[in-house]
C-alpha cells in the first residue's frame, strides 16, 4: 500500500478524512472532504466528483488503519491514493492546523 508521510504534504493536496462524524467535529484539517468510511462506499461519488480529475488522493483518518483500507479500495478502482502515515495523529503532532466545526481550533480525537 503505498503511503506518504504528513511532511511530504503540500498545500493544495486533496485531502480525504474517512474518520467517523465525532472525530471530524472534533478536529479535521481544512479543507479536507470528509466521507466516514461506514458511509464510503454509499458516498463513493461524492468523491469522484471532489477529487482531481488526474491528481493523488491523500486518505487520511485517526492513525492511518481506516484509511489504509480505502486506499487500497481507490487504488483497486483504479484511482491515484496514498494512505498519510499516522493520520491525524501525525498531523496534528507535525504542528499542522486542526479545526473543528465553526472553524475554531480543534484537536484530534
Amino acid at each position: 500500500m503505498p503511503t506518504v508521510g504528513v511532511a511530504d504534504l503540500k498545500d493544495g493536496d486533496f485531502l480525504l478524512d474517512v474518520r467517523e462524524d465525532d472525530e471530524w467535529k472534533a478536529g479535521h484539517a481544512r479543507g479536507a472532504l470528509h466521507i466516514p468510511m461506514s458511509e464510503f462506499v454509499a458516498r463513493y461519488a461524492d468523491l469522484t466528483e471532489a477529487a482531481p480529475q488526474d491528481g493523488r488522493v491523500h486518505v487520511i483518518c485517526r492513525s492511518g488503519a481506516r484509511s489504509a483500507q480505502v486506499a487500497m479500495y481507490l487504488v483497486q478502482q483504479g484511482l491515484d491514493a496514498v494512505n498519510v502515515d499516522g493520520g491525524m495523529q501525525a498531523w496534528q503532532d507535525s504542528g499542522r492546523a486542526v479545526v473543528a466545526d465553526g472553524g475554531a481550533p480543534g484537536h484530534v480525537l
